[in-house]
């Protein structure tokens, strides 16, 4: 798939789904709970408990965030998809989620988002409560709306994304859209069945010298899942 990620208009080539994808056995996705990870295991890319092992210079810790934007109202019918707000629950939950993720740690250096007014308004609400998402980096891309209802080929556009912008000091970057592609790629790159529903984020790690090593090293399958953060969940 080739795609000019400074286009307002792509052309993009269609790609089959994975085979691999396609026969992934079922999934319940799991809720992460703070006091179950330390700051070693969220850089070591283990839960505590696990065998654990030196982060070295060859196996850098890399983490990759998928968002999916909180909900949106449909209040306003005149409005295109593109231009619909976020909804009041939409607009509680994005403060939930930008406070638990502060809570893992999970807090990015990079942030890749869909241009869609829902999207960003979540991410503003998210860096009007936590300092460390209005400090990021942010560039927002609009092939991110189109790509999310093409079958098979969010997770290569999110990788192609991801390595375009990123630098290989940045070790956590957030990417954020909307289904059916956000929770295709989740488990594209985890090997799992994945479900995103509104304002979800599933958390995924893998290593590499440089991002492009980790996206090469780790394939389809190969990114660990380490759980996904619900607004509505308890922490």
């Amino acid at each position: 798939m080739k795609a000019n990620l400074f286009c307002n208009s792509i052309i993009i080539s269609p790609t089959p789904v994975s085979s691999r994808f396609s026969q992934l056995p079922y999934f319940s996705p799991l809720i992460i709970e703070p006091n179950r990870l330390s700051s070693r295991s969220l850089l070591t890319g283990t839960v505590e408990g696990e065998t654990t092992g030196e982060t070295t210079a060859n196996s850098i810790s890399r983490r990759l965030i998928l968002l999916r934007h909180a909900e949106s109202s449909w209040e306003d019918r005149t409005l295109r998809d593109h231009e619909r707000p976020l909804s009041r629950a939409g607009r509680v939950d994005a403060i939930s989620v930008s406070h638990k993720l502060q809570q893992l740690g999970w807090i990015p250096e990079l942030i890749l988002s869909s241009d869609a007014a829902r999207t960003r308004e979540t991410l503003k609400i998210m860096q009007e409560q936590v300092r460390g998402f209005s400090e990021a980096e942010v560039h927002f891309i609009s092939s991110f709306y189109s790509i999310a209802a093409m079958d098979g080929q969010t997770a290569e556009h999110l990788q192609q994304a991801v390595c375009e912008y990123s630098r290989d000091d940045i070790l956590t970057v957030m990417c954020m859209g909307h289904n059916r592609g956000w929770e295709e790629a989740a488990s594209m790159f985890s090997g799992a069945l994945v479900e995103l529903k509104t304002c979800n984020a599933a958390l995924l790690e893998t290593t590499g010298k440089s991002w492009n090593e980790a996206f090469a090293l780790a394939g389809l399958g190969g990114w660990k899942l380490h759980g996904i953060v619900k607004p509505n969940s308890s922490l």
